[in-house]
């Protein structure tokens, strides 16, 4: 266990301890192998994912043509041929997320398990628990990505629409194969939430300790509280964060220790910010205002959407939005 460090007593979990886990090097023991492989099957495609999604331009320039030249057909066959790729793409993402929901249903079963306690499996399971981190710093990136990117629902509302018109009017859709009106309609509830892949996830942690119920529900929020202690630590600690081989690690530790408070919110009965939190809101919140505002504004809006009572460090909100809808960004 030369890559992990023991820094500190955490009195909320019975005073077990936290860890320094080696988000860089971890490699999985033979214990971890089968779940890690099936886990890095999925994991290998969300690069690619996220680097379709910074590149996704949309179709806005040509669907304004066809909305303003409803009778030029040139035009709207124009709009339709552009924005059938572009759905592709967004089939392809919400694909991924289901395929995201079943990893992280198999690393919960791993790490929760009551071989261990929570703080033993991420002791000796390292790589799972990297593995759990990455689904985490991706699904934040990818959601910082679709919020400030309104091309996203745009071109998929435009193809709705057009996809309707054509069967009224008894037109064959070429692109109807792509997405047909069953997988359009899930992906129009996906695509509706300001962060679709943290709402796939946050529900994906509920459904399992709802489908686990010989399993005691510390063991998955005791997992999660800890997890966000470790990256607090790592971050606040001059001394670990010095261990990073790249500053990229600062900014995975923060987008893991948010969605991990998260998660915790959505599966703990009192959530993240009530009293008795096993979770250091303030301390969590602290480091995340200590860090560039730009580097950490999208990150302060995924903690808003969950919707807490005012909390000292964090700006109040004006109004309850209801979590399993979309969120303003404030």
């Amino acid at each position: 266990m030369g890559n992990l460090l023991k820094v500190l007593t955490c009195t909320d979990l019975e005073q077990g301890p936290n860890f320094f886990l080696d988000f860089e090097n971890a490699q999985p023991t033979e214990a971890e192998k089968e779940v890690w492989d099936q886990v890095n099957v999925v994991l290998k495609d969300a690069r690619g994912i996220l680097d379709d999604l910074q590149s996704y331009k949309g179709a806005g320039e040509a669907i304004r043509e066809a909305i303003q030249h409803p009778n030029d057909e040139n035009l709207q066959e124009k709009a339709w041929g552009a924005v059938v790729p572009l759905v592709g793409k967004l089939k392809k993402f919400y694909e991924f997320s289901l395929r995201l929901e079943a990893a992280l249903h198999g690393l919960l079963g791993a790490l929760t398990s009551t071989r261990y306690t929570p703080t033993q499996h991420l002791e000796r399971e390292q790589a799972l628990a990297k593995q759990f981190a990455e689904i985490l710093h991706f699904t934040l990136r990818f959601d910082e990505l679709k919020m400030t990117n309104p091309a996203i629902q745009n071109d998929f509302s435009y193809y709705r629409r057009t996809l309707n018109r054509m069967r009224i009017n008894n037109v064959p859709a070429e692109g109807e194969n792509e997405v047909n009106n069953e997988l359009a309609n899930r992906m129009s509830l996906f695509y509706a939430e300001a962060t679709p892949m943290l709402k796939t996830l946050s529900d994906a942690t509920t459904k399992f300790v709802s489908e686990n119920k010989n399993l005691p529900i510390e063991n998955t929020t005791d997992c999660l509280s800890t997890m966000a202690s470790v990256c607090k630590v790592m971050l606040e600690t001059p001394e670990y964060r010095s261990r990073f081989a790249s500053e990229e690690t600062a900014s995975f530790c923060l987008r893991v220790m948010v969605g991990v408070i998260i998660l915790y919110d959505y599966v703990h009965p009192v959530g993240a910010f009530a009293k008795g939190s096993k979770i250091d809101m303030r301390g969590c919140i602290k480091v995340l205002r200590d860090q560039p505002r730009n580097s950490v504004e999208g990150l302060l809006n995924a903690l808003r959407s969950v919707n807490p009572p005012s909390h000292p460090l964090l700006p109040t909100f004006p109004e309850k939005v209801h979590r399993t809808t979309s969120c303003p960004i404030y």
